[in-house]
C-alpha cells in the first residue's frame, strides 16, 4: 500500500472530499465554507445518494480515500440505516443523505446566508 503522503490542508481535504463524492455519482453537492462561523470545521459539504445502499457506499468510499491519500482515519456515523450519515474528517465535515431525509431537516438552509441580508 502506498504511503499517504499529501498534506492535509482544509483545502486539500475539501479537494478530496468533492472528488470522491463527484467518483462515485453523489448529487446535489452543496460546499458551505465555515471558516469564521464555528470551531467544528472549516467546510461542510452535503450531498445526496439516491439509495440508502449508495449512501452507505459513497461514505464508505469517501472515508477509504481520506485513508489512503492523508493518513487519517475519518469519524463516521449513520452508516448502518444508509439515511444520513456523517462523516467527520477533522477540517472537512461532510453529510451524505438520502433525498427525502435531507429534505426533511434542510441542514444546509442552517448554514448558508440567506438572500438580502447584511
Amino acid at each position: 500500500m502506498a504511503v499517504a503522503t499529501t498534506e492535509a490542508t482544509s483545502e486539500t481535504l475539501l479537494a478530496t472530499v468533492l472528488s470522491s463524492l463527484s467518483d462515485d455519482k453523489a448529487e446535489d453537492i452543496v460546499q458551505i465554507d465555515l471558516r469564521g462561523k464555528t470551531a467544528i470545521g472549516d467546510y461542510m459539504v452535503v450531498c445526496s445518494g439516491r439509495s440508502s445502499r449508495q449512501v452507505a457506499s459513497i461514505s464508505e468510499k469517501l472515508v477509504e480515500r481520506i485513508k489512503a491519500e492523508f493518513g487519517r482515519t475519518a469519524r463516521i456515523e449513520g452508516k448502518n440505516t444508509g439515511d444520513w450519515v456523517l462523516i467527520d474528517t477533522g477540517d472537512v465535515i461532510v453529510h451524505v443523505f438520502r433525498p427525502e431525509v435531507r429534505e426533511f431537516y434542510q441542514l444546509e438552509k442552517m448554514w448558508q446566508p440567506t438572500a438580502g441580508a447584511n
